[in-house]
């Protein structure tokens, strides 16, 4: 991508300043056995609504740690997140859930697809645990029609090729409109030809308002991003 056609992607909307993402201390342990690993050491984040940021770093630096926590996959083990304005810090998992399936859109590295079922019914179901029935699969097959896919629904993931894979978990975090979307390591498993196609997807996601932040190794990708947050030992890095 041209660095004009980046300018073009990153000003086409500018955020609003209203902060969507705010966290203070943020702190994740885990226990392995008898062996404490702290992934998150105390992490000050804010993000307004439609910035594009991206978070770098080594492996276990803990920026997918920060990413679940920022998708409600997970709770941190001290201090504050609040997602627009409400603290979720400490919900339970069911209100994590219902949090995840109003407001934020994630999308998986390993694209988290169930094998059995078609790229329709996969997109289709985050509308249906939303109670959504009726419409669930027109607006299903609308969302993979906006990113490329709609000869391609009605097959199966291992039918399709790794970008398609990509594109579908792409589209089943949008089917529900979300206006946070959150990115690990999205073109990871992608050859660098695909991985541009998804990134300028996302740029495309991006321009029309949304909030976006990612996870990635690759500073090409992190070029796409307004902002480029550096991480090591679970804390920011200027």
């Amino acid at each position: 991508m041209s660095e004009a056609t980046n300018h073009e992607s990153r000003t086409t909307k500018a955020s609003t300043g209203y902060i969507v993402i705010e966290t203070e201390n943020l702190c994740r342990t885990y226990h392995l056995g008898n062996t404490e690993v702290q992934a998150l050491r105390g992490v000050d984040m804010q993000v307004a609504v439609g910035e594009f940021v991206a978070l770098m770093g080594a492996s276990g630096s803990g920026k997918s740690t920060l990413l679940h926590l920022l998708g409600c996959l997970d709770s941190p083990t001290q201090g504050i997140y609040r997602l627009a304005g409400k603290d979720v810090s400490r919900l339970s998992h069911r209100a994590r859930a219902e949090v995840r399936n109003r407001q934020i859109g994630f999308v998986f590295q390993t694209f988290n697809l169930l094998a059995r079922v078609s790229a329709l019914e996969n997109v289709t179901l985050p509308l249906l645990y939303r109670g959504r029935v009726k419409g669930a699969r027109q607006r299903a097959a609308s969302t993979l029609t906006r990113v490329g896919l709609a000869d391609r629904m009605h097959h199966r993931p291992q039918e399709l090729s790794g970008g398609e894979r990509q594109r579908v978990a792409i589209a089943r975090a949008l089917v529900t409109d979300p206006a946070i979307l959150l990115a690990d390591e999205p073109t990871g498993n992608l050859d660098s030809e695909t991985g541009e196609t998804i990134m300028q997807l996302l740029a495309e996601l991006h321009a029309e308002g949304r909030t976006l932040i990612l996870v990635t190794h690759d500073a090409h990708v992190a070029g796409y991003a307004e902002h480029i947050q550096q991480m090591k030992d679970g804390l920011f890095i200027s």
